[in-house]
């Protein structure tokens, strides 16, 4: 009886248009085999060197040159006299092969995936955390062949074309230089990192940003490890019924009862807000949580506030397990950016600068904490800066460290103003961008104003009527 793997072998060696589609794919792993392993291998040193299929004698003298004892060496070379092409392997349908081969790496990366995961279980494998299991098979699973070989630069003009004037699909911001920066907001499958210090303002950022997102009437999933669900719903409240901070706790039951009524009726977003316990949680608790959201409440999120990357888990890494913060942070970042291409969603969420950085005026990309491979990953990065200085004017400076959006330069540093006792973030008038330097702002968005106002809260919030 023929077995799959001679098919694949075989072909492989005869079949050139085969070869070229499925050599990506295979790995010397999934043949069970010595002697197809043994096959493989040779063919796929010899494809590599010379961009072209062996023939059986070009493999019988390999087989030659190679350490191979005499026992293999016998039964490799009567699999090598084997793979012959007759009649019947002329007529194999095509389509019919490629489908099998597909269906058997994807059964040999489950099975392999199984037997890893076994061996994490039973403590032999000691890179991968035993959370990290899932990920094992999700990739295992995920094993496809891709047809597409690329993009053709003439043949595809017209697609790409299309691409250009493709309306994009993204959660806006309601702070004007934000969307200037970003070309009207962030778009899905992103990663988006606010950087600052301790008390700067990332959680209020992200709050400010929930509470314009179920504005707009985008659905909003925001996990916390940081603070207690009822600590980011108060920040959320303060912002959204105008009311300080410190006052929410004064107001009467049945009026607070009363504005949350009219704001429900008027605000058409939902907002569910989870708390995880501090660094302890990675993406395998993030995508159980949607798949049950999507199931008990039909709540499918526009966006993902994740407070914050840093302690976050990997679901790949134990923490301390000879990785360094390096490594771990990247992978974290890597794996929440996965889950936003999985989940087609943009993802916020916010990283601390580092101690020489939380004192620093002009904060850069060296300055994020922990690893320089979260900036490697992110999409869209940007500092909040705040001094003392700003701090008396109630604003807060914006630095872009890097951005797949836009260009960078432009509009590099501005300022927004802050209203921390009401969790808000406003714009301000043009004249308070004119003594912001390198702001990369065009001279026609800075009116020639000798001083820079501070206008303590200019925006207009009289539509909120509770």
């Amino acid at each position: 009886m023929t077995r799959l793997e001679t098919t694949i072998l075989r072909n492989l060696i005869h079949n050139e248009s085969y070869m070229r589609k499925v050599l990506p794919f295979l790995k010397e792993q999934y043949f069970t085999e010595e002697s197809e392993r043994t096959i493989y291998k040779l063919s796929n040193e010899f494809i590599n060197k010379y961009n072209k299929a062996p023939t059986n004698e070009a493999l019988s003298i390999l087989l030659q040159n190679s350490n191979t004892n005499e026992g293999l060496f016998k039964e490799t070379a009567e699999v090598i006299n084997s793979l012959v092409v007759d009649a019947e392997s002329k007529t194999v349908n095509m389509e019919w092969l490629l489908d099998e081969t597909e269906k058997f790496c994807k059964d040999k990366a489950v099975y392999n995936a199984i037997l890893q995961s076994i061996g994490v279980m039973e403590g032999r494998d000691k890179n991968i955390a035993k959370d990290g299991i899932p990920s094992l098979l999700q990739d295992a699973l995920g094993v496809c062949f891709d047809s597409s070989v690329g993009h053709d630069y003439f043949e595809d003009a017209t697609t790409r074309f299309e691409f250009y004037n493709k309306v994009e699909n993204k959660i806006p911001f309601d702070l004007d230089f934000f969307n200037k920066i970003t070309q009207g907001g962030i778009p899905n499958k992103t990663l988006n990192i606010v950087l600052a210090g301790t008390g700067v303002g990332k959680s209020l950022f992200m709050c400010h940003m929930a509470a314009s997102c179920i504005g707009q009437g985008k659905n909003v999933l925001y996990i916390t490890m940081e603070m207690a669900e009822e600590r980011i719903a108060e920040r959320i409240d303060a912002n959204l019924l105008n009311v300080d901070i410190d006052q929410l706790k004064h107001i009467p039951k049945a009026m607070f009862e009363n504005r949350m009524s009219k704001l429900n009726g008027r605000i058409h977003g939902k907002l569910i807000i989870k708390e995880y316990p501090t660094a302890s949680s990675h993406v395998g608790h993030f995508k159980a949580l949607l798949n049950e959201l999507s199931l008990k409440r039909t709540f499918k999120p526009d966006i993902i506030f994740i407070d914050y990357l840093n302690i976050c888990a990997s679901s790949r890494f134990k923490p301390g397990g000879g990785v360094n913060s390096y490594t771990y942070i990247k992978a974290i970042a890597e794996e929440l950016r996965g889950l936003a291409v999985e989940f087609n969603v943009p993802i916020m969420s916010a990283t601390q600068t580092t101690r020489s950085g939380y004192s620093n005026t002009d904060v850069e990309l060296t300055d994020t904490s922990e690893s320089f491979g979260l900036p490697a990953t992110a999409d869209f990065m940007f500092a909040i800066i705040s001094t003392e200085e700003l701090e008396k004017l109630n604003q807060v400076m914006v630095k872009q460290l890097k951005n797949r959006y836009n260009d960078p330069t432009l509009y590099k540093r501005f300022m927004i103003g802050i209203d921390r006792a009401k969790m808000r973030l406003y714009d301000l008038e043009p004249s308070a961008q004119r003594n912001v330097s390198d702001s990369g702002q065009p001279l026609d968005d800075t009116p020639d104003f000798n001083i820079a106002k501070s206008f303590t809260h200019k925006k207009d919030f009289s539509s909120i009527k509770l």
